[in-house]
């Protein structure tokens, strides 16, 4: 799906900037018939060169914030909407903070070492001590 909108967003954008082009000719055009000297034309075929290369800058600025948003969209089942479209509101990560899911790699990790049970005040390991293992929430390459 995204690809198809990034492809219709990328075919918008490209439509767009032979329309500014095509405007820029014309008005080459016009400002031609209109000079009267060579120097005048020259002026005229440099601002519609500045206009051609502003149309095609426009439009590979588009094409890569459609790209963006496209690698946003396949990045978001991985940390989640919020984080991957930047808009987290509940949790603001630090300059080297990974995201959630990116620190248990998808599944969450049993705390390894000894804490102390506040009810009959001995430390307790925090880990199985043998028999069945704790299985993964999920994991899709077994």
């Amino acid at each position: 799906m995204q690809n198809i909108r990034e492809k219709v967003s990328n075919a918008a954008s490209t439509g767009k900037a032979h329309v500014d082009i095509y405007k820029a000719k014309a008005e080459e055009k016009a400002e031609k018939a209109a000079a009267m000297t060579e120097e005048e034309k020259e002026l005229a075929h440099q601002r519609r060169k500045a206009k051609e290369a502003k149309a095609k800058m426009e439009m590979h600025q588009a094409k890569a914030i459609h790209a963006a948003e496209k690698l946003r969209a396949k990045q978001s089942h991985l940390y989640g909407p919020n984080l991957a479209a930047g808009t987290d509101d509940h949790h603001h990560l630090g300059q080297n903070e990974l995201p959630p899911a990116a620190t248990t790699h998808g599944h969450i990790h049993q705390p390894v070492g000894l804490t102390a049970d506040p009810m009959i005040g001995i430390a307790i390991p925090t880990y199985p001590l043998g028999g069945t293992p704790i299985p993964p929430a999920y994991n899709k390459h077994l």
